[in-house]
């Protein structure tokens, strides 16, 4: 992809950004070695970090809010927090700075799922680590000063595909809509393995996630090859590939016009809003894959933010969402 398609002010960003050839098991076990070790953890001010443990032994970042008024202004909403790595790489240290940026958001609490990667721990693992987050912060609600109705559940790239699949999964498993997420914030999700199988898009050579690192990621989640029958795809694995939506929480999705997941997620939103489930659609002009990580201090990255943030505190303290 040529660099006068991207917006100007990330050009310079991207243009350090390391080519990852994750097909490399070499490379991907240095690269999780790297992340958590090398990662600056940055919360700033406000926000205070400390890991916890589901009974099932999957590690969990929680970000709170240093607020010393919060006993006597009632239970806080939260937030279950998704990293992204194409489902093969990531660490939620690498997401501190947007978490800590939800917490100063939203007030809530949130919490971040170190979850297992393929294609070592293969689909379902991943979101079977998720929901066991998921269940982890509803029992821990109270202690944590949290809401149990009030949870919402996000994530960036691969986790935002896992967050939505995660959305689904809890529609059809939990009776109790009070035990279900009350909304779902996907920040350029990765949702569709359909989109690997389009040979065609390796030619574009996306900025910051190719089609190439695509296919590898869903192939090494599914144990397939992308782009299968439907038969062959287990439930919960694909997003995009679930025939109803009826019922799902609110969705705020957030994506690069020059993405390569941007036609997913714009298909997935316009089947969400036909299935009459709220969803807010944000295309951003000149923008790569997962910009506001990796040029977080740019002024389009922030608007970004602060467009995510504004629409989770609705969704989180304001009105009630509709259905």
């Amino acid at each position: 992809m040529n660099l006068d398609r991207v917006r100007p002010e990330l050009r310079g960003p991207v243009r350090r950004l390391p080519p990852l050839g994750l097909q490399y098991p070499w490379l991907r076990r240095l690269v999780r070695w790297a992340q958590p070790r090398f990662t600056p953890g940055a919360v700033g001010d406000g926000v205070a970090v400390e890991t916890r443990t589901t009974p099932s032994g999957v590690p969990l970042r929680v970000y709170r809010p240093l607020d010393p008024d919060t006993p006597a202004s009632g239970p806080r909403p939260g937030l279950l927090w998704i990293h992204g790595g194409g489902l093969v790489i990531g660490d939620p240290i690498m997401d501190d700075p947007l978490c800590a940026g939800f917490v100063r958001a939203t007030g809530a609490v949130v919490v971040s799922v170190d979850y297992r990667l393929a294609p070592e721990r293969p689909f379902p693992a991943g979101l079977d680590d998720v929901a066991a987050g998921w269940a982890w912060f509803g029992e821990a609600a109270a202690g944590l000063g949290v809401d149990r109705g009030r949870i919402a559940v996000g994530g960036q790239s691969a986790g935002g595909g896992l967050a939505a699949a995660l959305a689904q999964r809890l529609r059809d498993a939990e009776p109790a809509p009070e035990r279900r997420p009350v909304a779902q914030l996907l920040l350029c999700p990765m949702l569709d393995d359909r989109t690997a199988a389009r040979t065609e898009l390796d030619a574009v050579r996306h900025r910051a996630w190719t089609n190439r690192q695509n296919r590898f990621g869903w192939g090494a989640y599914l144990g397939t090859t992308p782009g299968a029958p439907d038969a062959v795809v287990p439930a919960y694995a694909v997003p995009a590939r679930r025939e109803r939506l009826d019922g799902l929480p609110p969705a705020w999705i957030g994506v690069g016009d020059i993405d390569l997941f941007r036609e997913e997620d714009e298909a997935y939103a316009a089947r969400l809003a036909d299935a009459a489930v709220r969803c807010e659609l944000v295309i951003v002009p000149g923008a790569p894959h997962g910009f506001e990580s990796w040029a977080a201090d740019t002024p389009i990255a922030r608007e970004f933010l602060a467009r995510a943030g504004a629409w989770l505190r609705d969704a989180l303290v304001g009105d009630p969402l509709p259905d």
